[in-house]
């Protein structure tokens, strides 16, 4: 257990000191990959076949990659396995990347910038951009970071926890597979749903921990009932969870109408209060960076309690 908290803290200040790679990132390999496979199993002939080659697909896209992992991190060489696990870890976790996304919103936000807002904003949600203005960029923004502070983070990091490197792997590959191919589009909505249901199951208890963290780290009592009352209203129970925990431990209002694919949608309330402001995005960074620390030091504390 200490060996895997100290792998936990050197990854988190990797991500943070040399930041996600920007050239020969496995994750972008994955996602031709990902294309790849997509483009020959995908026929779409009749709903059944084709949620059949979905879950083919998911099994060709990931088990080879945890196999390949489980391999590495049991040789007989324990210095090996550690610099494996780290690097794995490194390339999974994306702190580092959810900040520099966010802060180039911010920026161009500060600058009264909305067409480059929008831009930046598009990289990081699959909602139409082109039309909103500075405090619909900052709900989205915030929303965005919020979630991801889950997906890119803590889920990764549980499942480090819970089953070392391949797990780590498979939750990474197949959240990328969920933000690749779980939309509910005539193209996706029967190849993607196995995708879609694995990281649901696998976000489960990650996107709990993390609400239950938004809640110990800003405005407690609040954020649990906003989590109780609210969570459940989203399309995803765990980004309801993550997103209703997170708005009401920051005191801001959330959902309402967004536009996907040329359509207005309206979506559910989450927290209290007014929207978002600029300032309130940080505060946001914030909170996921302080979780970052509050899960290392529960690490660590847990390491020396069963050493």
């Amino acid at each position: 257990m200490f060996t895997k908290a100290l792998i936990l803290l050197l990854a988190v200040l990797a991500d943070k000191i040399l930041g996600e790679p920007t050239k020969y990132h496995p994750l972008i390999g994955f996602g031709r990959l990902a294309n790849w496979i997509e483009k020959n199993l995908n026929k779409r002939k009749t709903p059944v076949s084709t949620r059949l080659s979905g879950v083919l697909a998911v099994g060709v896209a990931v088990l080879p990659a945890i196999l390949l992992t489980t391999e590495l991190t049991q040789t007989p060489f324990s210095i090996v396995n550690m610099v494996v696990t780290a690097i794995v870890l490194f390339f999974c976790i994306g702190g580092d990347s959810l900040q520099a996304h966010t802060e180039a919103i911010l920026v161009a936000l500060r600058n009264d910038d909305l067409p480059d807002a929008r831009v930046q904003l598009s990289k990081i949600v699959s909602r139409d951009t082109q039309l909103l203005n500075q405090e619909e960029i900052a709900q989205a923004t915030l929303e965005s970071t919020l979630e991801n502070g889950n997906d890119a983070i803590f889920g990764a990091l549980f499942w480090f926890l819970i089953a070392g490197a391949p797990g780590t792997i498979a939750y990474r590959l197949i959240n990328t597979l969920d933000a690749m191919w779980g939309y509910r589009t005539t193209r996706f909505i029967y190849f993607g749903w196995f995708a879609a249901r694995c990281d649901d199951a696998l976000n489960w208890v990650p996107a709990r921990l993390t609400a239950l963290s938004y809640a110990l780290l800003g405005n407690f009592k609040q954020a649990l009932r906003c989590w109780r009352k609210q969570g459940r209203r989203h399309a995803s129970v765990n980004a309801g969870a993550v997103m209703a925990a997170g708005a009401g431990a920051l005191n801001v209002r959330l959902g309402g109408r967004a536009r996907y694919q040329g359509k207005w949608h309206k979506r559910p309330p989450f927290g209290v209060g007014l929207p978002p402001t600029l300032r309130d995005i940080e505060r946001g960074l914030t909170m996921i960076k302080n979780t970052t620390y509050l899960w290392i030091g529960v690490a660590l504390a847990g390491a020396l309690i069963y050493a």
